[in-house]
């Protein structure tokens, strides 16, 4: 994987443009892969570290204004059933889609920030904003938001990471680890969060 990526990049930051943006389209690799990859190999200093963090912060963010008119064009229904079609092929289950749908309803500048930190979901929950036709703008500020927290987090660990000695394969465990239970506290959130709320407010009375 690191022949293609290294050819890529010898195109510069287009080349890390164009990474970050078709990760956006298709996750492959994994986005904490690449950018862990770039922050180990393509960050000298921390100069360049910002001006990775901006690229690749503006390549993710275009790849979700992309999905999301992809939404907007198809509509809700057919969006559905493009999922329900080709989710397994990306990690994606449909029922998951279908929550995050169902809470993107109630509160949809919540969801679009949270949804950058779960892998895959950060991918393709931005069709379903375009299908349910949600404001512009509160989506594009709180999508932002998350990619830069996102892309701070593993450029930031491949960039400590240089020359550390550590082995790679033990700190990818560790991250893949880390990213799994990101995404279990969010679905149990997203499953169980009402219910807890509920139950709070009325031992508060």
């Amino acid at each position: 994987m690191t022949g293609p990526l290294s050819a890529i990049l010898g195109f510069g930051l287009f080349g890390v443009f164009c990474l970050a943006f078709t990760e956006k389209i298709l996750p492959v690799p994994p986005s904490h892969v690449l950018l862990l990859f770039l922050g180990m190999t393509a960050a000298p200093d921390s100069s360049m570290l910002a001006i990775l963090l901006a690229v690749t912060t503006l390549a993710s963010f275009a790849g979700c204004l992309v999905w999301y008119g992809v939404g907007r064009r198809i509509g809700f229904d057919r969006a559905d059933r493009l999922i329900e079609r080709v989710g397994r092929y990306v990690f994606l289950r449909p029922a998951t889609y279908r929550k995050l749908g169902q809470a993107y309803r109630r509160n949809h500048v919540r969801v679009s920030l949270l949804a950058q930190f779960i892998p895959t979901v950060r991918n393709y929950l931005p069709i379903a904003a375009g299908a349910l036709c949600l404001p512009a703008l509160p989506f594009a500020m709180a999508t932002l938001l998350g990619a830069t927290i996102w892309n701070t987090g593993f450029l930031l660990t491949g960039y400590l990471l240089r020359g550390s000695g550590q082995d790679s394969f033990t700190v990818g465990l560790r991250i893949i680890v880390i990213v799994v239970a990101l995404e279990t506290a969010f679905m149990l959130a997203l499953r169980y969060g009402p219910a807890w709320r509920r139950r709070i407010r009325l031992a508060l009375g």
